[in-house]
């Protein structure tokens, strides 16, 4: 297990740029990918007290060693790449879809009625 968050990002470093971050272990193995509109705000909720987090995030957060981010140029990309990682690298902290094939969306046009204004 790392020290408690040892390898926290020093202030600054993280960009505020939409983009997607991923969590690892020492052996290198990913425990969790993740997308942010601004990766440094979204990144400074897992540098929180740890008495603060969820159990589940407390233990991959003590349990990783290193946090990697890739920026991007939007919120869609962002969402790509994410899906993309968690099919190759199966982190152990995502959550699994049921039927683990597909990547929940949903479609909005402004071409269609919405429901209910009939």
């Amino acid at each position: 297990m790392a020290q408690a968050l040892s390898y926290r990002p020093k202030a600054g470093e993280i960009p505020t740029e939409p983009g997607v971050y991923r969590f690892s272990d020492a052996k290198g193995r990913v425990l969790y990918v993740g997308k942010a509109k601004n990766l440094r705000a979204r990144l400074s909720n897992y540098f929180a007290p740890l008495h603060t987090l969820h159990e589940r995030t407390r233990r991959m957060v003590t349990t990783a060693s290193a946090v990697q981010w890739t920026t991007v140029a939007s919120d869609f990309q962002a969402l790509q790449l994410e899906y993309t990682w968690i099919k190759e690298f199966e982190p152990p902290f995502n959550v699994k879809f049921r039927d683990d094939k597909t990547y929940p969306y949903l479609a909005v046009t402004l071409g269609d009625e919405a429901p209910g204004s009939w």
